[in-house]
């Protein structure tokens, strides 16, 4: 009895709410403690919008603000291991606000017009984030034959200087991100290279290098889709370009619409309010031309668009810039699209011939779509209610900060899925599970969709029947055993995906659960061990009397085992597409009918690893 009596007087104590429970942060202890405030998702680097490399992008970007506003035109980026150094040719950090302008929250030059016209980073907040998060941060500013320079340990000064300088004008940046925020992280130079590649494609002039290789555009936004698209354009592509708005376009044979956007630069991965009326305008401009009132799904089926604005005052919705809220531009984009469309078919006759083919094609398939559709539904409906074998979560991608979490793990059999059902969580975690190997959708119309029951009721699940909009997980994760079945239907299911649902992939959407392959233990500690070479080091450690387990399937980890791999310890690998041109040849390669030339590449590259 005293002992509860005690716990209850505890519990009174840690209730009270008074003035000592109010805390003041400085901002640097601010940011430390809430770093996804700055930089939304913190992450290992295994995901091209992990914090990693948002740091870099801050500091890209203070370059690039230079270049707009026309000085200097190159800016170099190194880097070296968890190291990075990015060197910009612009004015140079005023010498005497060096220090408040990298360390101080609110402090810069973006606020003034005059100094800025079009700056991605408006806040003053930025490179203090980069600061703050990183265990090294020196930077050094040469102007006019003079420099200063400071060095930081996690936003605290530790060293500044000032002296006469040979260096060119500029501002040089090396920093180290804090591995007690980011734990153990690794820079890919792949995404950090699309990045590179998409400051050159809106900035044409500017020379970008990463580790010595040189990056410029000099078509802009049309060098953007012709990487991307390479020769699977249905017609020449339509560009277009003003003082404030640049946009390129044209027509694929893919089910799916692709879309990349950007406001000053910067990369916006959700869209915002300039895409939304970009398709509103080139919708309008389109049925226009045409003097026809074509449904926005046909016209826009297939597309392939690139649209860039510049912006004053641009209003993100949230730190990191990846979604525009500028609602009161819509009306003056909507109208310089739909008027740059329709002048660019009245000149490009038999491009528009061919766009307008497309359109009579999109219909058509959506006539016999419907009634497809019509018939699924119904046979769906007789089934059950609700989704068969969709073990769904309380809050969904549309419920906001409720959703962001949300995801849908794909499983194989009822085997694994019973391991998540009784350890997942169900707030956020939805299920659906395969029967077994799902059918090989390559090279098959979307209709075909509707007479397979099961991945029809997937896309019904995903909510994405219409377009990904409707998307109801933030991310949809497959979950298969690590073994030849486990990755034949992790290949199937990307096939559907990349077939149908391109920009489920392309959006970042779609990622693959990695689950430990051994388990090594001793009577006082346990390891999980994803690799060969991870077990080999816990046996080393743990001794040669370890019992190793190897699980040669998802249902083979116990309930509580699983809780910690889709929870506290999830690893999730996204599945990334490094140009659209190349989803084609890569899916019938490895999905289509070439056989011998599969077969002979399969045992050329065979691996054992037992």
């Amino acid at each position: 009895m005293a002992k509860q009596n005690n716990m209850k007087t505890q519990a009174a104590q840690a209730a009270v709410y008074d003035e000592s429970k109010i805390t003041t942060l400085s901002s640097l202890e601010h940011i430390r403690l809430r770093a996804g405030m700055y930089i939304g998702r913190l992450g290992d680097g295994s995901h091209p919008d992990d914090g990693v490399y948002v740091l870099l992008k801050e500091i890209i970007d203070n370059g690039v603000d230079e270049f707009i506003m026309g000085n200097g035109q190159t800016i170099e980026v190194e880097v070296n291991g968890g190291t990075v150094r990015v060197r910009d040719y612009g004015r140079g950090i005023p010498l005497g606000k060096l220090v408040e302008c990298v360390s101080i929250i609110n402090t810069g030059a973006k606020y003034n017009d005059d100094v800025f016209q079009f700056s991605v980073g408006l806040n003053g907040v930025g490179t203090k984030a980069v600061n703050a998060l990183s265990s090294h941060f020196m930077v050094l500013s040469a102007r006019d034959g003079e420099y200063a320079s400071a060095v930081f340990r996690r936003g605290e000064l530790l060293e500044r200087k000032k002296g006469k300088s040979s260096e060119e004008n500029g501002v040089f940046v090396e920093f180290t991100p804090d591995e007690e925020i980011f734990g153990k992280y690794e820079f890919n130079l792949e995404f950090i290279e699309k990045r590179i590649r998409n400051y050159a494609y809106l900035n044409t002039g500017l020379t970008l290098s990463l580790n010595g290789k040189s990056y410029a555009s000099e078509r802009g936004l049309f060098d953007l889709l012709t990487e991307e698209t390479g020769d699977q354009n249905l017609y020449p592509l339509g560009c277009y370009k003003s003082e404030r708005l640049a946009f390129a376009f044209t027509h694929t044979n893919n089910y799916s619409e692709e879309y990349f956007s950007f406001v000053n630069g910067q990369f916006t991965s959700d869209g915002g309010t300039h895409l939304s009326s970009f398709k509103e305008g080139f919708l309008k401009g389109v049925q226009t031309f045409f003097k026809k009132d074509y449904k926005s799904e046909d016209v826009r089926e297939g597309v392939t668009a690139a649209v860039a604005v510049k912006l004053k005052n641009p209003v993100f919705e949230s730190q990191t810039k990846n979604k525009l809220g500028n609602s009161d531009i819509r009306a003056a984009v909507v109208q310089e699209v739909k008027g740059a469309v329709e002048d660019w078919l009245h000149k490009n006759v038999e491009s528009a011939k061919l766009l307008e083919q497309k359109i009579i094609a999109n219909e058509r398939i959506r006539s016999e779509l419907n009634a497809v559709k019509k018939e699924a539904r119904e046979a769906a409906k007789k089934i059950s209610l609700k989704i068969p074998k969709l073990k769904d979560c309380k809050y969904h991608f549309e419920d906001g900060l409720l959703g962001e979490n949300s995801m849908i793990f794909l499983t194989e059999g009822d085997s694994a899925a019973g391991s998540m059902v009784s350890s997942r969580d169900v707030t956020t975690q939805a299920i659906f599970s395969l029967r077994g190997k799902p059918e090989n959708m390559f090279g098959k119309k979307k209709a075909a969709i509707y007479k397979n029951e099961e991945l029809y009721n997937l896309m019904m699940a995903l909510g994405v029947e219409n377009d990904i909009e409707g998307l109801r997980y933030a991310k949809i994760v497959i979950a298969t055993d690590a073994d030849f079945d486990g990755f034949h239907i992790r290949n199937l299911l990307l096939t559907f995906f990349l077939t149908y649902f391109e920009e489920l992939v392309t959006s970042g959407r779609v990622f693959i659960l990695e689950t430990p392959l051994f388990r090594v233990r001793t009577k006082k500690e346990t390891r999980y061990c994803y690799t060969t070479r991870e077990r080999d080091d816990a046996v080393k450690a743990l001794g040669g009397q370890s019992e190793i387990t190897r699980f040669k399937g998802l249902g083979e980890i116990s309930p509580k085992e699983f809780g910690q791999f889709i929870n506290k310890d999830i690893r999730l690998t996204p599945v990334t597409v490094n140009a659209l041109k190349s989803v084609p040849q890569v899916l019938n390669f490895y999905m289509g009918k070439n056989t011998p030339d599969r077969r002979g590449y399969i045992m050329d590259n065979l691996v054992n690893d037992v």
